[in-house]
């Protein structure tokens, strides 16, 4: 499946709890419907941020991994 971003948001090198963070904050400035591709290298994202989507309502739409880099496409509803 693939996913058209609005927005790539490029957070390698960042390590927990920014990636989370940061996903959190662009979603929230988002407009509804917006689809955004977080990248990271962070060994955490992958849990980190789908869980913080769950608790704040947005929607993972995607998430692959390749090699240390995870990429997730995440809606704001």
């Amino acid at each position: 499946m693939r996913v058209k971003a609005n927005e790539t948001l490029d957070l390698k090198g960042l390590k927990c709890p920014l990636p989370a963070l940061l996903a959190k904050r662009a979603l929230k400035h988002a407009a509804q419907g917006s689809i955004l591709e977080v990248v990271s290298d962070d060994p955490l994202a992958g849990i980190d941020v789908p869980h913080m989507c769950r608790s704040e309502n947005f929607e993972v739409l995607r998430q692959i991994r390749d090699g240390n880099v995870v990429r997730l496409w995440l809606r704001r509803p």
